[in-house]
Order: structure tokens, then sequence, then C-alpha cells
């Protein structure tokens, strides 16, 4: 029985376990952590699939179902935590492969790529809107802070989208399989990262006004910085792509330095 306070929508059709599978691009030697994996049979596949899966269940019951029903499977770590809290920087390199509870999944990407340094790829089963929305490109109401923030760490496709009917129990809203490849390095050179992300998170709390307006706050000198990186004063946040955000933010930090 799924827990509803839990997220949890069940899985089973084979066939589209098999093009999830498919979709992360697995080899023999990989390692593959699975969050939340239910009844286990997208689990079962991944380990005819890798050398190991380290599977991370939260439900405790789910847990000792599973413990027995994969006890002949020798390269399955089954654990029973929170995959938010896992160690996921002690398992050396990895990819993951899951159907994350809706509930946890902005949360969930953060934490894996606070360890991108072991991280290879995420192939991740999602809500379709979120997974749009990390996918999306300048220009459209999708795209902001989560798709900025993933891409740049990481190359988002989406895979294919899996209708809600194929969910045990049915949930409200249809999914999408979203890979996600890690970058050795980020998508734009930046002198600050944390500058770039407070102006990119401060521009879209206020999305319909214009980046004068939104970033006003970063100084009264923010239109001529704005000029100054090549950026018309008048656009709105989601216009501007990832690199006229960093170059903004360089802009931005040697007038600070200069001051």
């Amino acid at each position: 029985m799924a827990k509803k306070h839990l997220g949890q929508n069940f899985l089973y059709d084979s066939s589209i376990l098999t093009r999830i599978v498919d979709a992360a691009g697995l080899s023999p030697d990989d390692t593959v952590v699975e969050i939340g994996p239910g009844p286990g049979r997208l689990t079962r596949l991944l380990a005819d699939a890798v050398q190991k899966v380290i599977a991370v269940e939260l439900d405790q019951e789910l847990f000792e179902r599973l413990r027995a029903e994969l006890i002949g499977y020798r390269n399955v770590e089954l654990i029973h935590g929170d995959a938010l809290k896992f160690p996921y920087e002690s398992i050396g390199r990895f990819k993951v492969v899951s159907n994350i509870p809706y509930y946890i999944t902005t949360p969930i990407i953060f934490r894996l790529l606070e360890a991108k340094g072991n991280l290879a790829s995420m192939t991740l089963t999602i809500q379709k809107e979120v997974a749009e929305r990390i996918a999306a490109r300048p220009g459209g109401k999708d795209y902001g802070v989560l798709s900025i923030m993933v891409q740049y760490h990481a190359r988002p496709e989406m895979k294919f989208i899996i209708p809600k009917e194929a969910f045990r129990p049915t949930p409200k809203v249809d999914s999408a399989v979203l890979h996600v490849k890690i970058l050795e390095r980020p998508s734009v050179e930046v002198a600050d990262e944390k500058l770039l992300f407070r102006i990119v998170k401060t521009a879209f709390s206020q999305r319909r006004k214009t980046l004068s307006n939104s970033l006003k706050d970063f100084g009264e000198n923010i239109k001529e910085l704005l000029t100054a990186a090549g950026i018309d004063p008048g656009r709105r946040p989601e216009t501007l792509s990832l690199e006229k955000f960093a170059e903004l933010a360089d802009s931005l930090l040697k007038f600070q330095n200069k001051h």
C-alpha cells in the first residue's frame, strides 16, 4: 500500500522501466544510486545492468519487504534512511537512476549537485512540469532559477513523457524522464559563483519586473552595470541567458572591487 505522505507513486510497467534504464546510458562497471526503490522493479533491472546498486528507502515496511525479496542480489546494497541525508560523497563515482517522490524533487537535486565531484549523471522520473523547468531555455515561462542552477553544473535533456495512468496510485500529473549529465566544469566562467546565484535568485524573485527594478538592491547604478554588460535594463529576467547573467555578475564584482 503506497503511503501518500511519502509521495509514493509506483511504476510497474516493465517496458517503461526498461526505457528508463536505457535512457540512463549505464555500463556494467557502474555504481548506481536509486532513491526510493519502492517495490523494487527498477532495482532488479538496474542490478542486472551494473556492478552495484545502492538503494535508499525511507519507508520501514518497504525496506523490510525489499530486504527479503532482493536477498538473491549480491550487488544490491539496501539502505534504510533519508536520501537527503545520505553521504553521497563517500561512495566514489556514481550515477543516479530513480523515480523521485515529487515532494523532495528540488531538494534532492540540489543535494546531489553538492556531490557533483563524484556524480556522473542523474536519470530522474519526476513531475513533467519540473522536468520542463529544469530543461527550459531562456525566453519562456518555464525558465527560471531551477533551470539556471542545474544548467550551470549540468546538461539536462528530456527523454520521454510517462502518462500519470502508468503509476499506482495514479498521481494528478504526468511525469517525465530527465537525463542530467554532470559537466566536468561549470557551463560558464564566472569570477564569483555565489554572487551569480544571488543575482539570479533576486532577479527571478520578482520576475515580472524589469532587471533594473528587480536588481536595484545591488546598487543605484545597476542600470549602468547592466548596460556595461550589454544588457538592456528594461529586459525581464527570463530573457537572459546564463552567459549574460555571468557577465552581469562579473561587471558587478569589478565595480564593487573598485569602490
